[in-house]
């Protein structure tokens, strides 16, 4: 009787211990990783070399942050997951395959094998879909601005869970079925675009000011949705491109009031390497 008693004790006491600990995981501890990505005429070897190959070591980087973040929490604590989107969809053989395999979802039943593989997925697959966009050459644009439209908040947004949606872009946008104006905003910029509106002076901001220029937001509310852009690539031609291409970006995040942000021009990926770490870690403040 007294050894039917100690177990159920201890079957209670094990159950108390791990709901308390459930209790105590805050939910900023369940990541939930996408990845939004740019293959547009951007990654042509040809016209912006070694591109496509930072943009590789830059989702490396992600990944290999968020394995040491599943890594570093109870097995039965397990609920994060990671994911890639395109918009719009590219001509590449088996993209709904790979897509598919480059969705992760660690949870208490996950198998030890997930750990192990993950790198090689997300090495294989990613260069998979660049090289086979780079060999179709068929560039079409990246429709950002239609994904924020239609889809960010049921694609990237999970309840319970730290959002963090990662861009790899040069920082301009443009996709030739969604190039709207409305009143001085619009839902693209090129360097060209850019020229035309005279930003290429130090009084960009109070150009941009007066002519009411951005990009057109949308009344979303994004307050659980954090987004690092990596890969920003103004023209050359410009010294103020850089500092208008992130005004804008800047202005558009602020105006969907999105939680936290930090917008980054490509660099080497072992430059960024350690930003992309502490923004996943969330020690990044902004």
């Amino acid at each position: 009787m007294k050894q039917k008693l100690l177990q159920t004790l201890l079957v209670l006491f094990i159950t108390a211990a791990f709901a308390k600990e459930t209790k105590a995981q805050p939910v900023t501890q369940n990541l939930n990783i996408s990845f939004l990505l740019d293959l547009s005429d951007r990654i042509d070897p040809k016209k912006n070399p070694g591109i496509y190959q930072r943009d590789l070591q830059y989702i490396k980087s992600v990944q290999k942050a968020f394995v040491n973040h599943v890594r570093g929490k109870k097995m039965l604590l397990l609920k994060d997951q990671m994911q890639v989107f395109f918009n719009p969809l590219p001509n590449i053989p088996n993209i709904n395959e790979l897509s598919e395999q480059l969705k992760v979802d660690f949870n208490p039943k996950t198998s030890k094998k997930n750990f192990l593989i993950i790198d090689k997925i997300y090495t294989d697959n990613s260069a998979k879909i660049y090289q086979s966009a780079i060999k179709d050459h068929n560039y079409v644009g990246s429709d950002i601005w239609k994904f924020f439209k239609n889809n960010v908040r049921e694609y990237c947004i999970k309840p319970q869970h730290r959002n963090i949606l990662v861009i790899l872009t040069d920082g301009y946008m443009y996709y030739k079925d969604s190039k709207i104006e409305e009143a001085g905003k619009s839902s693209y910029i090129t360097s060209q675009f850019l020229n035309l509106q005279k930003l290429t002076t130090a009084s960009y901001q109070s150009i941009m000011k007066q002519k009411n220029l951005g990009f057109i937001a949308f009344p979303y509310n994004l307050k659980e949705l954090e987004i690092i852009v990596l890969g920003i690539n103004p023209s050359a031609k410009n010294p103020y491109e850089e500092d208008v291409i992130k005004q804008y970006w800047t202005d558009w995040f602020k105006a969907m009031k999105v939680k936290k942000f930090e917008l980054r021009t490509t660099d080497l990926a072992a430059n960024l390497d350690p930003v992309i770490k502490d923004f996943i870690q969330g020690s990044h403040k902004q």
